[in-house]
């Protein structure tokens, strides 16, 4: 068996191990974006909340001037009743009517607080639901996370080991030179050489798709670990590519 033959069996395991990987990197992605989610409604929430207690505060304090300012009102017209000239009587009605409008405008404040606050409330109440949908598609997602990490345990298992076994059959540097690309290329660590025309000895990398010389072909016959010219993948040969070059290098 060649070194490229033991290095596909060990790239076919590590294809199957990202497979199932993959599955269950999706749950955790959907898992991931739910609390991403839920995060963004509570950064949301504590906002509101902030904005409504210093709303509160401001509508308390817009109130509590209004009322103030009302009973000082009734002191003064209690003064104007009992004055005692006209010039007297004058003057608190001048401060009556400036306290009246300055407590006119507390009042509207207060109105205005009290708009701002129901608003906040109704986006409040909002949020509120949204969290609770967004709890149980968490709680949803949470579930499918774990199911598909239970589905995929034994299996992931059986491929780590059959992929130990395989490496230590494998030369320590054309292992370190797989390692290399696999962690660098992925699944296009390897490619299968393709025939483009047979009687012409044209043939192509099955990565880039651009043609190599008959030289790789003849050295991927021998059994040697191949890299393609054009992108340095390890190149391989299928049974049946294998199968038409044993007929053409025996012409």
């Amino acid at each position: 068996m060649s070194v490229t033959s033991k290095l596909l069996a060990v790239f076919r395991v590590d294809q199957q191990i990202q497979g199932l990987q993959s599955r269950l990197e999706g749950a955790e992605r959907f898992l991931a974006e739910q609390t991403r989610q839920l995060a963004a409604l509570g950064t949301q929430k504590d906002s509101i909340e902030t904005q409504l207690r210093q709303l509160r505060a401001s509508e308390s304090n817009a109130e509590g001037e209004s009322k103030r300012i009302g009973v000082h009102v009734d002191e003064l017209r209690e003064k104007m009743n009992n004055a005692a000239t006209n010039k007297e009587y004058k003057a608190l009605l001048s401060e009556v009517n400036n306290l009246k409008e300055v407590r006119s405008n507390h009042e509207t404040e207060a109105i205005e607080f009290l708009e701002q606050i129901e608003e906040l409330n109704t986006k409040l109440e909002a949020i509120d639901v949204d969290v609770a949908e967004r709890e149980k598609v968490r709680k949803v997602a949470e579930e499918q996370r774990q199911q598909r990490s239970d589905e995929i345990a034994e299996k992931l298992a059986e491929l780590k080991a059959e992929r130990e076994r395989l490496v230590t059959e494998v030369p320590k540097d054309a292992m370190a030179i797989y390692e290399e690309l696999h962690a660098t290329r992925g699944e296009e660590a390897m490619a299968p050489l393709e025939i483009e025309d047979r009687k012409r000895h044209e043939y192509v990398c099955g990565s880039s798709m651009m043609t190599v010389p008959v030289e790789v072909a003849a050295s991927l016959m021998q059994g040697k670990l191949t890299l393609s010219p054009n992108d340095g993948c390890i190149l391989y040969l299928t049974p049946e590519v294998e199968e038409e070059l044993a007929g053409a290098f025996k012409k």
